[in-house]
Formats: C-alpha cells, sequence, structure tokens
C-alpha cells in the first residue's frame, strides 16, 4: 500500500512506516489493488509485479488459507506465501474487511491485508515503559512507544483483542482494529502524545472469534519517563458491555413510553411499535393483528386455534422499503401450525427460532417465497411476541435479524415483551376508541337527513365532516319544508364530543322540526329549544354527567313575499350573497347560547332577491389554532364569492379552501341554500265576507283558478277542502277572512286566514251529529294540514299533491 506523507492535524505518519509494516489490498474479486514498500520487501514482488493481478498467485504451491466466515469484519492466521525467488514464506497475516461507503474518499470494498516486519521485542520490566504499564495501568491495557507502535498487551486486553501479543507487536492502533474506528482511536492516541493530556472514549471492540462487538470505557494516558518526556501511551479500558446493554434498554423502553400511542389509530399505534424497535433490537420487524381489529371491533374470545389469517398492520426494515417483507401493508396472508406467528398467538408466550431455515423447515417448504427471502437475506433469528392488552390476543409482532450477527439473548426477549405489552395497551385504546367513533359516527349519520328534499323555495345543498382526530360531535344541520310552500333552514351545535353529544344532537334535532311543524317564529322556537335544553342539563347534572349545552341558527324563508327570518342562540351569523355574489352585510342578533335559560332571543327579518346565497355553517368551518372567528367569517364569504358552478361543487370548494389537508380539527356542518321566488301568477288571493252565502261563489272563483293553471282534474277535491275550510273561518273564525291558492309544478297549498286565535281541532263526529265531519274530511283529502299562527290570527292550510287526483 502507498505510503503519504502527513502533518499533523491530518491522518498519522511515522518514520519508515512504508517498511516496518507489509500492506496490501485484495478486491473483492481476489485482485491485488494496492501494495506498499514493506509488502516488496516482505515478498520481493514490486508493485507493477502484482497491481491488478489475482492474489492467488501469490500462495506457495499447495498452499492455501481458510476463508474468513462470512459477515466476519477481521480475519487472522498463517499463510505461506510464495517469495519473488521462489522459496516459501510463511507469514502471520491479519485482515481488516473494508466495506464501500459513499463519501469514503472513492476506497472500494475488499480486504486490507498486514503483516509487520519488525519486532521491537517485549517491554522489558526494567524498562521505563513497562514500569509506566505495571504502575498506571491496573486493568485491560495495551502500550504503545512514541512511533506509536504496539508494545505490549497485558492478557486481559488480548483476550478483547482476540489475538496474542507476539503477532500485534509492532503494528499500529488503526492496523489492529481497521475500518474508521481504527482510524479514530489512532487519532486519539496521537492527540494524547503531542498534547500530554489523557483522554477518555467509548469504544466497541469485537475479537476474530467472537459474534458480537464489546462496549469498552477506554481511557487513554501518555507515559512518561523519569525527566517527564513523553515516550509512549498507554490505553486501560473497562469491559462495560452489561452496562450499555441495560442503558440501550432502558432508553428503548423509554423511547417506547413516548413514541407508541401518540394516536388512537390502530394502524399507526402499530407502525411506531415496528418503528422502535429498529435498528435497535431488530433488523425487519411485522406486526400482524387480528383482522376484526383493524375495523375497531372486538376481538374473538376463548382458546385460539391454528390456521390464523391475519392483516399486516405495519413493518419497518434497515433496509429502505422494507424488501425483505412478504406481505403488503393492509394485505392478509394465513399463518399454520407450524408458523412462529401461530406458535405464540397459540401457546401465549414469546417463541424464538434460532435458526429459521431449520426450526421452521415445515413452515418454510409450505411458504416458497418467504423460504426464499429467509435465504437470501441470511435470516438467522427469528423472536414471535404475542401482542395482548385486558387479556385478550390483539395479534403478533415478528423481530427478525439478518444484518446483525448476534442471536437474541433473553434479554433482548424481555425487552421485546416489555415493548409489545406497552404497544398492545395502546392498540386496544386505539381500538375501542375506533369503535365507539364508529359507533358514534352511525348514530350521527342515523340522526342527520339522508337527502335534502326538492323545494321550490330554494336549492339546498350540505356537507358535514367528523373531527379528523377528536371524537365524534353533535353538529347537525336540517331543512324543513312548512306550509305555504315556505323553507326552514337550522343549523346547530351541541357541546362536548361522544356518543352523549350525538344523541343529544338527535333530540334536538327531532325537538326543532317539531316545533317548526308548529310553524313557530324563529326567535318563538329558540325559546322553546332552550326550555329543552335547560331540561336536558338538568337531568345530566344529576346524573353525574356534563352539563348539556348548544349553540342554534335557525332560518325561514318565504317565496311568496321573499322574505326571510334569522334569529340565532350564541351560533356563528349567515353569509348571505346577492345574486351577483357580492357579500351582504346582515346583522342577526348573536342571542345567548342554548341551555342558559330565561334570555330573550331576537329575529332579523330580510327580503332576499332570487339567486340569493345563504350559507349556514358550525364554528369548526372559520374557527382554528391560527385565526379567530371573524377572521374565519371574512375567509368564509370570500371563498363563496370565488366559488362557481353548482351549490355541491361549492360546497365541496370551500370544504377545500378553508380546512387542512389532514382534516378538520373539530367537526363540521355546512348547509349553502340558494332562494327561488314563486311567479304571481302562482298565486291566487281573495279577501272574503264573513257570511256563509261567499262559500258558493268562491268554490267558483277556486274553480275558474284552477282551470287557469290547468289544474281541472283536481277541481273536485279542491273544490271540498276550500268549502269546509271557509266554512270553518266563517262559523267559528273573525274577519276579516282570507283565502290564498299557492302552486307548482308538484304542490298545491290552499290557505284560509282569519283572525281569531282560536285553534282547530279533528274530532270524531258521533253518527247523528250534523257537523263535526269538515277537518276530518279535509285530513283524508289532502297530503297533510295544519296551522299556523301569527300575531293578527291564525291560518289553516291544507297541502294536496298534484299527482293525486
Amino acid at each position: 500500500m502507498r505510503s503519504r506523507k502527513v502533518t499533523e492535524g491530518d491522518a498519522p505518519a511515522y518514520p519508515f512506516d512504508g517498511t516496518v509494516t507489509a500492506r496490501a489490498v485484495v478486491a473483492d474479486d481476489g485482485s491485488v489493488v494496492e501494495w506498499n514498500e514493506g509488502a516488496r520487501h516482505l515478498l520481493g514482488w514490486s508493485a507493477t509485479d502484482v497491481l491488478g493481478r489475482s492474489s492467488g498467485r501469490l500462495l506457495a504451491p499447495g498452499g492455501s488459507f481458510r476463508l474468513p466466515p462470512p459477515g466476519s469484519p477481521v480475519w487472522s492466521g498463517t499463510v505461506p506465501l510464495r517469495h519473488q525467488d521462489g522459496r516459501t514464506v510463511s507469514v502471520w497475516l491479519l485482515a481488516h474487511l473494508r466495506r464501500s461507503m459513499d463519501g469514503d474518499g472513492g476506497r472500494g470494498g475488499g480486504w486490507l491485508v498486514l503483516c509487520p516486519l519488525e519486532d521491537p521485542g517485549p517491554l522489558s520490566r526494567e524498562e521505563p515503559l513497562a514500569s509506566a504499564l505495571m504502575t498506571q495501568s491496573p486493568c485491560a491495557a495495551a502500550v504503545f512507544d512514541e512511533r506509536l507502535r504496539l508494545r505490549g498487551i497485558n492478557d486481559l486486553m488480548a483476550d478483547a483483542v482476540g489475538m496474542p501479543e507476539e503477532n500485534l507487536r509492532g503494528l499500529h492502533m488503526n492496523e489492529i482494529v481497521g475500518g474508521r474506528q481504527g482510524e479514530k482511536l489512532e487519532e486519539q492516541l496521537r492527540e494524547v502524545l503531542h498534547s500530554g493530556r489523557r483522554k477518555d472514549v467509548q469504544t466497541f471492540l469485537r475479537a476474530a472469534d467472537e459474534d458480537g462487538a464489546h462496549a469498552w470505557s477506554a481511557r487513554i494516558a501518555p507515559l512518561t519517563d523519569a525527566d517527564g518526556q513523553p515516550i509512549g501511551v498507554c490505553v486501560t479500558g473497562h469491559d462495560i458491555t452489561e452496562q450499555y446493554m441495560a442503558r440501550k434498554r432502558l432508553q428503548l423502553v423509554n423511547e417506547a413510553s413516548v413514541r407508541i400511542g401518540t394516536t388512537l389509530d390502530v394502524t399507526r399505534t402499530a407502525q411506531e411499535l415496528a418503528d422502535v424497535c429498529v435498528p435497535t433490537l431488530a433488523d425487519f420487524v411485522s406486526v400482524d393483528l387480528m383482522e376484526s381489529l383493524v375495523h375497531g371491533d372486538e376481538p374473538a374470545t376463548g382458546p385460539l386455534s391454528a390456521p390464523f389469517t391475519l392483516r399486516r398492520a405495519a413493518h419497518q426494515s434497515v433496509n429502505p422499503d422494507s424488501p425483505e417483507a412478504v406481505v403488503e401493508l393492509g394485505g392478509l396472508d394465513v399463518y399454520p401450525a407450524a408458523s412462529p406467528q401461530a406458535a405464540s398467538l397459540v401457546a401465549g408466550r414469546t417463541v424464538l427460532a434460532t435458526d429459521p431455515a431449520s426450526a421452521l423447515a415445515e413452515w418454510l417448504d409450505w411458504d416458497p417465497v418467504r423460504a426464499s427471502r429467509v435465504k437470501e437475506y441470511g435470516i438467522h433469528a427469528t423472536l414471535s411476541v404475542p401482542i395482548r392488552a385486558r387479556g385478550t390476543t390483539l395479534g403478533v409482532a415478528v423481530l427478525t435479524r439478518f444484518q446483525r450477527k448476534d442471536p437474541f439473548t433473553s434479554d433482548d426477549q424481555l425487552l421485546a415483551e416489555e415493548v409489545t405489552a406497552r404497544a398492545g395497551v395502546c392498540i386496544d385504546n386505539a381500538r375501542r376508541f375506533s369503535r365507539e367513533r364508529e359507533t358514534a359516527l352511525a348514530l350521527q349519520r342515523s340522526l342527520l337527513p339522508q337527502k335534502l328534499p326538492r323545494m321550490p323555495a330554494l336549492e339546498a345543498a350540505s356537507r358535514y365532516l367528523p373531527a379528523a382526530k377528536a371524537g365524534v360531535g353533535g353538529d347537525w344541520f336540517d331543512v324543513i319544508p312548512l306550509s305555504g310552500m315556505r323553507v326552514a333552514m337550522v343549523v346547530g351545535d351541541v357541546i362536548g364530543h361522544g356518543i352523549e353529544a350525538s344523541a343529544t344532537m338527535g333530540r334536538l334535532r327531532t325537538a326543532v322540526r317539531t316545533l317548526a311543524d308548529v310553524d313557530l317564529a324563529p326567535d318563538e322556537l329558540l325559546t322553546h329549544v332552550d326550555d329543552l335544553v335547560v331540561r336536558l342539563s338538568q337531568e345530566a347534572g344529576a346524573q353525574g354527567v356534563t352539563e348539556v349545552g348548544a349553540t342554534c341558527l335557525y332560518a325561514v324563508y318565504d317565496p311568496v313575499s321573499r322574505l326571510c327570518s334569522f334569529a340565532r342562540a350564541g351560533h356563528p351569523p349567515p353569509v348571505v350573497l346577492s345574486p351577483d355574489g357580492r357579500p351582504l352585510d346582515v346583522h342577526v342578533p348573536a342571542g345567548p347560547p342554548l341551555g342558559l335559560g330565561g334570555l330573550p332571543f331576537e329575529s332579523t327579518e330580510l327580503e332576499l332577491p332570487e339567486g340569493t346565497m345563504v350559507a349556514l355553517y358550525t364554528d369548526g368551518l372559520i374557527e382554528s389554532r391560527d385565526r379567530d372567528i371573524d377572521t374565519g367569517h371574512e375567509l368564509l364569504s370570500q371563498a363563496l364569492s370565488r366559488a362557481t358552478g353548482s351549490l355541491d361543487e361549492v360546497c365541496q370548494d370551500v370544504i377545500g379552501s378553508m380546512l387542512p389537508s389532514s382534516g378538520a380539527p373539530d367537526d363540521v356542518a355546512l348547509l349553502l341554500a340558494r332562494t327561488r321566488g314563486l311567479k304571481p301568477s302562482q298565486v291566487a288571493t281573495w279577501a272574503l265576507p264573513a257570511n256563509p252565502a261567499v262559500v258558493a261563489r268562491t268554490r267558483q272563483y277556486v274553480l275558474d283558478k284552477l282551470a287557469a293553471w290547468g289544474l281541472t282534474e283536481m277541481a273536485f277535491t279542491v273544490e271540498l277542502v276550500v268549502s269546509e275550510l271557509v266554512t270553518n273561518a266563517i262559523r267559528h273564525g273573525a274577519p276579516p277572512i282570507q283565502l290564498r291558492l299557492i302552486h307548482d309544478d308538484t304542490t298545491l297549498f290552499c290557505e284560509v286566514s282569519d283572525c281569531s286565535g282560536t285553534a282547530p281541532h279533528l274530532r270524531r263526529a258521533k253518527t247523528f251529529d250534523e257537523g263535526g265531519r269538515g277537518l276530518l274530511l279535509v285530513a283524508q283529502l289532502t297530503q297533510r294540514w295544519g296551522s299556523r299562527h301569527s300575531g293578527n290570527g291564525k291560518t289553516i292550510w291544507a297541502e294536496l299533491n298534484l299527482g293525486d287526483s
């Protein structure tokens, strides 16, 4: 190997370095790629004679040498070599495996072969170096002279290196240890020699006959003569492998407690288990769970029996993209009784296989793909640990070693079981959360509108998104058809998350729909809902549950007058855009949240031109850690102004622009409506005197109007309904009396209004009663009927389906 001059601060250089050690580098293909002057002195061959040629030519006739075991980084032994003059030279050689690494100055792989040429001789007890060693090194020790050549080691150090002193004398530290580690130690020796200050280091040494390296705490100290002049360096070391491994195990357990269970997602938790164990504990880790667990279902109970169908939840490897994996993430695989996975699940304990090729031969014969991976990567040990929590088996984690040559120890097994047990609890928590979340989502989906009704008053579209991480909340929306072609829109938000919030949401939505059917004004409706929430909160408090609270926004739009009334209870205000897309300044008094009780609500009434867009939403859409409600409200107005296309497309665009890609931090409900107006020709109104004689004339008015609308097939039914409602108003109501007919393509409304506050009641007339059958007849002939009250009296209405004859 060519030597080079090096100054202090660079790699070490010593006088006569090229001749005290013979150095050669043999490439992986057996060719000689480096040859120094010491090698020429040893065998007589010049660099020109050997470079690029096979190293086998240097063996003496009939000579051979034992190849190092696969993966061994160091080899030593006596080899008969052929001198240039033809004689056989039997020499002891030390070889270090050189690994190809990026950024290593272009250095390739192969073996660095060394042979010391000069033996400085053993230390004499009379020499200052020996005396210093005996007095200053009470443990495993090595002493180097002023040229940093090894002069002596004690028995403990010889055991650590795995080679006798007589073979190593005269070599430098980087020649004894080799690789980057040897170069680093050599630099530290030189630093101590020049500075005169001792240095403590931690290093790893593996003897030639050992599978794994030992951790050493080493102290490098300068040695001086009687006059204080540096005469060498002493290296002493303590084997701290047990303490080091205990610290690593503790560190892994601590890391597992921090890194595993950061989310309530089963798959993510399984991946965290695999990530923690690689590479500290294994080279490849797979986590397979019972198929039902991935969906949050209950694990099977009772004794387990093979075969098992498991789903791959996670895997991790020291190699990119985990090429060792036989099963893809999310894929199913069947594990027969002969597999370690099945054995550990049935037994409920860890199963160790130290030689998979033989210990698992039956399973590998059954699975040739897995057998080829075992052979390809040299897998020599597997550890199958069942994942259990709260007395149930959730799956199995398999830890594999192939890059690390040391087998799993009992301490490794205990550590794997400890980490897996922690992960099992986290996976079970995630499973339980997933099950509860799916239950709450199913409940919430059943309580929300499955689809919005088609109405002549407006076009509507909606979106509901559960929170990405928090439990399911109590957000809801609804569109409720009312009498007279009017429509109610509502959006609400129950405080809290979970099944309780979803159940409360269902009760409030039902209450709102019931009160809407009574045709209460928005502010009056919220007052009744507030009373309900107060009662629910009192019931919850009595049961030791968190009190109930909610916010709500309720609106009623009339397509005849094109007026829309809004009232809100602590809810974010609506966003209203004119037909040309300009946001309108709409002030709706905030009102108190539902559940406080005793506080008033106020309504605001606006005239909305046809084509006006109204947006009702919950605070999860506009509020986040990065912005307050006012900023979010402004961003929502801008997003709606920019959006084009159908309302469904506008909903999607708004959700995409307002929420992060990772999902909403809170539940989000969004309801968009675009108003329509009824043409004057679709409405007919008559003022009627309180005289029974007007009933016959009114029937003729109705028949003429139905003929003009092309609805003569409905004439008989409508004539009867109008006759009964007008007769009731004349007999039991108070003037003035008004009849109004409203129709669209599918529905006809008949409305009779008077100034009496007395509501009619449906009753069953007796056989010989002369009256009492009017409303019963109306109920039988119409789709539905009802009454609504206003400040001036009441209105009795009936709805007829134009598809009926």
